[in-house]
């Protein structure tokens, strides 16, 4: 039983906090293999045509700032053509857009998904490069041009822009412990994009070479992050580009955060199954490593290690005082998030119990995705977490 509850531990320690720590060497070894190399080896000045695709779906209260923030990106407008595209949307979204004939609208009645309309909007698409960005979010001004100059480099062939989330003082759990998450997350995506590739992309700001663009089934859950692998999966490599940012809100309660956890883990499930003979270790073996250690192992395994290391402990308290004083750090990580639980219900904000509360959340939302996958209960449609006010 030792052993296991050892390995179970190590296991849940690499897949958290031990595998930055693992890319750190390696990245440094690259570093002084590859000295004399330009390490982004790309070009700044290449400004190809782009298409800025908006996928959106009854979003009528947020589209007008986000086609303003469109329109004012700092790109050659002879180069970059907006679309917004939606199906089944019936909150007067196309009466809003009127008012901007810069703008193509891609609208129709059918609701099937956002993977569908996109595979729909890539028909459409005469551009080089292709770039989707959320509706619920807003880009800084120099998002495409930083995003677009990685193509310069003809083995890149997907470029993820990074998510920011706004926080206040005042946030709750929810908006707070997602700010921190996604900025343990862009830090790890910075590694891994300098040792090979980063893995997957966010569809809050993504670009594609569009003839490497692959039609997706129309209930594929994380559509963004199935296209990224699977342009991976050819030998391209996918670039972080932390100054193209994305900017959004968090969700506007545990509940929603909860709700949109469950979805993206369902989605996890989905594309790991779908990728199961893309992606190996014969084909891509350092692809493999990175996408095994920054996914695999979170989507899996470790919130059920977590159940398991913990009753394991409980049984090896005899043992000695390093089992016990490991129960009792997990007695007070688990109570820290209780207590944040509870907290929060009353609207008492405390910082520092937000991150196990979300810690908490996030791999209780693992096990929940799995279930929901299993019996087929997401699909390509789906309502969007409600999230804070949109700010400027």
């Amino acid at each position: 039983m030792e052993v296991v509850f050892w390995i179970s531990l190590a296991i849940i320690f690499y897949a958290f906090v031990g595998y930055g720590m693992v890319l750190l060497p390696l990245i440094k070894l690259k570093r002084m293999v590859s000295k004399n190399e330009d390490a982004n080896n790309t070009k700044v000045s290449y400004q190809p045509e782009v298409s800025l695709v908006i996928p959106c779906y009854n979003e009528a209260d947020i589209i007008r700032e986000k086609a303003i923030n469109c329109l004012a990106l700092d790109y050659n407008a002879d180069r970059l053509k907006v679309f917004f595209i939606t199906d089944g949307s019936t909150d007067g979204f196309r009466e809003v857009l009127k008012e901007f004939p810069q703008i193509t609208l891609l609208h129709e009645d059918r609701r099937a998904g956002k993977t569908a309309a996109e595979n729909r909007a890539m028909t459409m698409i005469r551009t080089p490069i292709v770039v989707f960005s959320d509706a619920n979010t807003l880009l800084n001004t120099d998002a495409i041009t930083n995003i677009v100059r990685h193509f310069g480099d003809e083995s890149v062939g997907c470029v993820s822009g990074e998510k920011r989330v706004y926080t206040a003082e005042t946030d709750n759990a929810s908006g707070a412990g997602e700010g921190f998450y996604w900025k343990y997350e862009s830090f790890l995506k910075k590694l891994d994009s300098e040792l090979y590739s980063a893995v997957g992309a966010a569809g809050e700001l993504v670009a594609f070479r569009s003839d490497l663009y692959e039609v997706l089934p129309e209930d594929t859950i994380l559509d963004d992050f199935m296209q990224s692998l699977l342009i991976a999966s050819k030998g391209y490599r996918i670039v972080y580009e932390p100054d193209a940012y994305a900017m959004e809100t968090g969700s506007a309660s545990v509940e929603e955060e909860l709700k949109r956890k469950i979805r993206i883990s369902a989605g996890g499930w989905q594309s790991m199954h779908r990728l199961l003979d893309k992606i190996t270790p014969f084909k891509q073996p350092v692809l493999f490593f990175q996408y095994l250690s920054h996914r695999v192992l979170r989507w899996t395994i470790t919130p059920f290690l977590l159940i398991l290391v913990f009753f394991m402990n409980f049984a090896l308290l005899d043992n000695g005082w390093v089992y016990q004083a490991l129960f009792v750090a997990q007695l007070a990580f688990y109570c820290a998030a209780m207590l944040g639980y509870i907290l929060e219900n009353k609207q008492i904000r405390f910082k520092i119990l937000f991150v196990p509360y979300y810690f908490c959340v996030m791999n209780y939302a693992v096990i929940a995705g799995l279930i929901r996958f299993l019996r087929g209960g997401q699909k390509g449609a789906w309502e969007k977490a409600k999230r804070k006010e949109l700010r400027s």
